[in-house]
């Protein structure tokens, strides 16, 4: 097995296991059996238990971005790509591993504790506030409309966490569809 399939799979492992017991909860060696690597081979790719939750973060950015344009761009209108969010967001909250946004648990479990970790929480949810801002202009809203968005779809993963049924993105949805549709009539009028 090549360095970069055991990177993979290290990586793999332990955001399993952090997203299912925590990053503090998940010691080296509980990782080392799992991921079925020698302690050895576990810090020569990666040094210490900071670089290894670095990359799950690297990875699940990854993965939501991938997962969050699929959906958008397998809706028609530019109206269709904001409320895309929301249905991404319903799939995800129904997936038997989701426990919450990691990004958001990881700064709550480290952040004041680690600025590395912190900083990177803040720019992944600042890639997703411009993400949202790109739908929105290109759906031709104002630009108020985005925070607006961004907003409702961190307060529906926190709560479907908390309340663990995926019936918080169906209530953004709604919520997003009124807040989109007055948008764009203010879009509408603000252009003529």
């Amino acid at each position: 097995m090549t360095s970069p399939e055991i990177r993979s799979r290290i990586v793999e492992t332990a955001d399993g296991l952090y997203n299912a017991k925590g990053i503090q909860a998940v010691g080296m060696d509980e990782l080392r059996a799992a991921a079925h690597v020698s302690l050895k081979r576990l810090y020569q790719e990666f040094p210490s238990k900071s670089s290894i939750v670095m990359a799950v973060l690297e990875r699940r950015h990854r993965s939501w971005a991938a997962g969050l344009d699929a959906q958008v761009r397998a809706a028609g209108s530019p109206r269709a790509r904001l409320l895309a969010i929301f249905d991404y967001l319903a799939h995800w909250f129904g997936e038997d591993s989701f426990r919450g946004c990691g990004f958001i648990n990881s700064f709550a479990e480290l952040g004041a504790m680690s600025p590395e970790v912190a900083e990177y929480a803040r720019k992944h949810k600042e890639s997703f506030q411009e993400y949202v801002g790109d739908l929105a202009e290109a759906a031709g809203a104002p630009p108020y409309l985005a925070p607006q968005l961004s907003i409702l779809a961190e307060g529906a993963q926190t709560t479907a966490a908390i309340a663990g049924s995926s019936e918080a993105a169906g209530q953004a949805r709604r919520a997003a569809e009124v807040l989109i549709d007055a948008a764009l009539r203010e879009g509408i009028r603000g252009a003529a």
